[in-house]
């Protein structure tokens, strides 16, 4: 009997002992983000402005990067459900290489990711595109474009994970009651996946607001006229103004700590 309460002790004690290790890490990363958010801050004490900071050129860059990424965002999210749709339902030769193939903007680099648009835009197709439509290259739908391409993997990812999340039952039910497979997916599963095609468009959003690589390769990095937030503390760093690039840093921040504020609502409510 006491050996049973020895192993017992001795066993919550370990218990113990690895939730403590675990927290310490917890705290070490936590403290280390908090220490670059506290180095930004004293950054902004110390050092002046190299210049003086335009707020034209200021709100300039924040209505850009809103307006860009909102667009980019609202196609990204048109296009990945009807494509998560045929991923997470249907079967088809070759689904996998497919599946691969949208999922490639995530782990390939922006920067590559711009370059394969300005090659495409030098082609008779894109010349055809940049001569007849509207120009792209080092212009503000650049920007759309960049952003688009960057951020669609991830909304398909997102939005196919919410797809698979769901039981097809519910559709087939609707089928049996005599809904079209349409119908089943406008009345049956959209409202379901509700939740996760807000928080996919949020977090996609997110990362489009944040997109450089991809974004100052094919539009360039022209103030006032393709100066994003990410491409206008890259500028700012560019010319020394350490002090400005800390005020676009937290701006960025604020932008995404309250995106990530609301998808956790979004799933804390049920909404």
């Amino acid at each position: 009997m006491r050996s049973r309460r020895t192993i017992a002790r001795s066993s919550a004690r370990r218990g113990r002992v690895f939730t403590l290790a675990c927290g310490g890490v917890l705290a070490v990363l936590v403290l280390f983000f908090l220490a670059l958010v506290y180095g930004l801050l004293a950054q902004l004490r110390s050092a002046p402005s190299a210049r003086a900071a335009s707020s034209s050129e200021l709100f300039f860059a924040i209505r850009l990067t809103l307006l860009t990424a909102t667009v980019s965002s609202i196609l990204a999210l048109a296009v990945s459900i009807p494509a998560s749709y045929v991923l997470s339902r249907c079967r088809f030769p070759f689904r996998d290489a497919v599946d691969a193939l949208l999922y490639l903007p995530i782990v390939l680099s922006p920067i590559a990711l711009g370059a394969m648009l300005l090659v495409f835009f030098n082609t008779p197709p894109g010349r055809f595109w940049e001569g007849r439509i509207f120009r792209v290259v080092f212009e503000v739908p650049g920007i759309v474009a960049a952003q688009f391409i960057v951020v669609v993997g991830l909304a398909v990812s997102l939005v196919k994970s919410t797809f698979d999340g769901i039981d097809p039952v519910y559709e087939n039910i609707a089928r049996t009651l005599g809904a079209t497979r349409f119908q089943a997916f406008t009345r049956v599963l959209l409202p379901i996946a509700k939740r996760g095609i807000l928080a996919a468009f949020l977090l996609t959003w997110a990362r489009a607001v944040g997109e450089f690589g991809a974004t100052v390769t094919l539009a360039g990095a022209t103030t006032m006229k393709t100066e994003t937030l990410p491409v206008a503390i890259f500028l700012s760093f560019a010319s020394a103004d350490v002090h400005r690039a800390c005020v676009l840093i937290l701006i960025s921040l604020s932008l995404s700590l309250g995106v990530l504020f609301l998808v956790r609502r979004i799933y804390a409510r049920g909404l």
